[in-house]
């Protein structure tokens, strides 16, 4: 049973606003779940709610960047820390994050923030910002920005939503309170707009104002609610004042609240609703016809239409088109005088539908308990910070399918892992994958990774030879020497060694990698090579490669792939992985031949399958001009869940690139393989499929006898597969209890 913690929730004040009703709403629900909650404020019209529920509310002022307040703040919360005896302080604002940073660092307490808006980073306030161990996002795009800005590592956010009390907030609510204080009959068109009265959220309460006395004759006898205080509000309501003295009529058109906390009862008396964030999804949870705009831009009357990209934002906005006068205009007149009332209620319905689909309080709770969860164990665990180094960023699929092999292997053995990944393209990495990442070739960025890291794992793949190139080899034997200059942990995971033809080369190849701790090696000819070269072979063991762990796209996904570029569908496929290779002009000849006469002979499809943009496509095209019959090039840049998945759909498979042949062989498709490198030789054999032998020696008879047994035969392959390719699984998984056994080692 998970331990109920003590929970200290830190925020500016209590005053009207979506990050306030957020807190409390999430406070009250964790007590509900037997969590011991404490609030640490400026305070506000909320510390009633809290104290109702039996909630403790401490006076804390931490409303102001005010130097001699923030230090009064910091004892006073050390104070409630030791007094309550508090597991894990939750901070849900900038003032409150500086300040409980400090007794994280200090006092060792477990220490959460929640991120419910964009802060401005100018004029050094970026340093002013501590995120604590891990942060609560209140949408994608908040994590997107916390990434890109502050660059907190996508492990440590967690998103969540703005929950809402669904019976607090609901169409059956009583308004009559309301519609007695202000005078506001039931048949009265009413218009209500909640928000926080600064100027930096009012933009949609002015410009309500200016359109009222339009609205007000398109709309008769319409009433204009607009809800909250704040810095502008006087202004406001002067304005407001103004207005209804143009308007005229005997009762007044706009009202102005200032800032209450009854809002489920305002919100009930609506016929249509205007607001953002929070309040939005209080009024879709009360079934109100709900017409979204605020400060960062503009949706518009919501419906089923518009709710990706309002789920995108968390309902604020954010990346849609400004909010205007004639938007606003428009959008209400429409809801009031085109829409039928069983619209309304038809969109309400819908709406609140959408509240108990992805916007319930329990669901809100149960995020927050989870970053709770990660957090707490990360103060009370050993962190291991990982540092992944590899063919990364390079469009190259076979060394990305290693790296998210290898990524989600240390992933699983626990949330005190922590990964980063060294790669040429960082933002693409990151985007495409969602890992932390830092540029390979940036001094700066690869030294602080490995200062702070617990271990340097150089791998997998084919990272030291020299066949492509000296300078490749000598910049992975660089990261390895400077890591162990540094005192750190060397591992090289599940790596192909060689070919290293230079003399030179193969000494400074023995006398670093008899620097790491330890080596894996996906093959026995690697293993040789090493020992060869002199390298310590008590220190080497033969894994597999991880790619035989890695998951994939579904059959169906693959299909829909195949379909967008074009290949019909009509006949079994055929897939094709080649590369470039000296001496090929003959190969390629021939192996257009093959691929002809499959097409002609057994009436399948070829489709060239691309493992490194654009180096393949080149390739690929050359064999195809020398092709007769037609086939299809895959062009796009997928991902390796996508090619495995493509590849899922095909009969069977012709390739030199081992990558392409592991994924075959993870998804038990039958597979012959095309040698221009003694690695692609090792994994035939070891998985008891045919070989089209050397390239340089390719024989189109022979070939042609293995292509028809694998098509009359395809079950035994497929059966050979099953049992060989669990076997290298098994194997592949090897390399994670290796690195387990050096990190706990003293």
């Amino acid at each position: 049973m998970a331990k109920k913690y003590t929970i200290l929730m830190t925020l500016m004040g209590l005053e009207i606003g979506g990050a306030e009703t957020h807190v409390v709403e999430l406070s009250k629900e964790l007590k509900k779940l037997g969590y011991r909650i404490i609030v640490a404020s400026n305070g506000g019209v909320y510390e009633k709610e809290l104290t109702q529920a039996g909630i403790y509310h401490y006076r804390v002022p931490m409303n102001q960047r005010n130097v001699p307040k923030m230090i009064k703040s910091y004892f006073l919360l050390r104070h409630i820390i030791k007094k309550e005896n508090v597991d894990i302080v939750h901070s849900h604002a900038r003032i409150p994050s500086f300040i409980c940073g400090f007794l994280h660092k200090r006092y060792g307490v477990t220490f959460v923030t929640s991120a419910h808006w964009v802060f401005y980073t100018g004029m050094g306030l970026k340093y002013l910002t501590n995120w604590g161990q891990k942060v609560i996002a209140v949408s994608e795009d908040i994590k997107q920005y916390l990434i890109e800005n502050y660059k907190v590592k996508n492990e440590d956010i967690f998103v969540t939503i703005n929950g809402i009390d669904t019976n607090k907030f609901s169409p059956s609510t009583n308004g009559d309170k309301i519609r007695k204080e202000f005078d506001i009959a039931k048949e009265e068109p009413t218009l209500v707009y909640v928000s926080r009265m600064d100027e930096s959220r009012a933009l949609v309460a002015k410009q309500l104002l200016e359109i009222a006395p339009k609205l007000a004759q398109q709309i008769p006898g319409i009433r204009i609610l607009i809800v909250g205080g704040g810095d502008v509000y006087d202004q406001l309501c002067q304005r407001a004042e103004q207005q209804n003295k143009k308007i005229g009529g005997n009762e007044k058109c706009i009202i102005m609240t200032g800032a209450r906390t009854d809002i489920n009862e305002l919100i009930s008396v609506a016929t249509v609703f205007v607001g953002v964030s929070r309040a939005a999804l209080e009024a879709m949870a009360g079934g109100k016809t709900v017409i979204v705009a605020g400060n960062e831009g503009y949706i518009g009357i919501f419906g089923e239409e518009k709710l990706e990209i309002a789920r995108e934002n968390n309902f604020c906005c954010r990346g849609c088109e400004l909010s205007s006068e004639e938007k606003l205009y428009q959008d209400i007149v429409y809801a009031f005088c085109n829409m039928t009332p069983q619209e309304r209620e038809q969109i309400g319905l819908y709406s609140r539908g959408v509240i108990f689909e992805y916007y319930s309080v329990t669901k809100m709770a149960m995020d927050c308990i989870c970053a709770y969860e990660t957090a707490w164990k990360a103060s009370h665990q050993k962190q291991y910070h990982v540092i992944l180094s590899g063919y990364y960023g390079f469009n190259n699929a076979g060394d990305e399918a290693i790296l998210l092999s290898m990524h989600k292997n240390i992933q699983a053995l626990g949330e005190n892992y922590h990964i980063t990944v060294l790669s040429n393209k960082p933002e693409e990495t990151r985007a495409k994958y969602h890992i932390d990442v830092v540029y390979r070739f940036s001094l700066k960025e690869v030294l602080q990774a490995l200062r702070k890291c617990d271990v340097l794992l150089s791998g997998g793949g084919s990272l030291l030879q020299d066949s492509t190139s000296t300078r490749s080899l000598m910049y992975y034997l660089s990261i390895i020497l400077v890591a162990r200059l540094m005192g750190k942990k060397v591992m090289l995971y599940a790596n192909g060694i060689g070919p290293i033809s230079r003399k030179k080369n193969r000494t400074i190849v023995k006398l670093v990698v008899n620097k790491a701790d330890l080596i894996t090696l996906r093959e026995e000819n690697s293993y040789a090579e090493l020992k060869a070269m002199g390298v310590n072979e008590k220190k080497c063991f033969v894994t597999a490669d991880p790619v035989f762990t890695m998951d994939s796209i579904s059959k169906q996904q693959g299909q829909k792939l195949l379909q967008k570029a074009g290949v019909p569908m009509e006949k079994p496929f055929v897939g094709v992985s080649v590369r470039n290779w000296k001496d090929m002009d003959g190969f390629v000849d021939e192996f257009a031949r093959l691929c002809d006469i499959i097409q002609q002979k057994y009436n399948r499809t070829i489709v060239f399958i691309v493992m490194q943009v654009p180096h393949d496509i080149k390739i690929s095209q050359k064999v195809q001009k020398r092709m007769k019959t037609k086939s299809y090039l895959l062009k796009d840049n997928y991902s390796p869940y996508e090619i495995m998945g493509i590849i899922k759909c095909m009969d069977f498979i012709l390739s030199m690139r081992l990558h392409t042949l592991i994924f075959a062989a993870r998804q038990r498709i039958p597979l012959i393989g095309f040698i221009y490198d003694p690695k692609i030789e090792y994994y035939l054999e070891k998985l008891d499929m045919p070989s089209g032998g050397r390239i340089s020696e390719f024989q189109l008879e022979k070939t042609l006898k293995m292509v028809e047994d694998v098509i009359e035969n395809r079950q035994k392959y497929v059966s050979i597969l099953q049992r060989k390719a669990e076997k290298l699984e098994e194997k592949a998984h090897y390399n994670e209890k290796y690195l387990i056994k050096l990190l706990e080692k003293k």
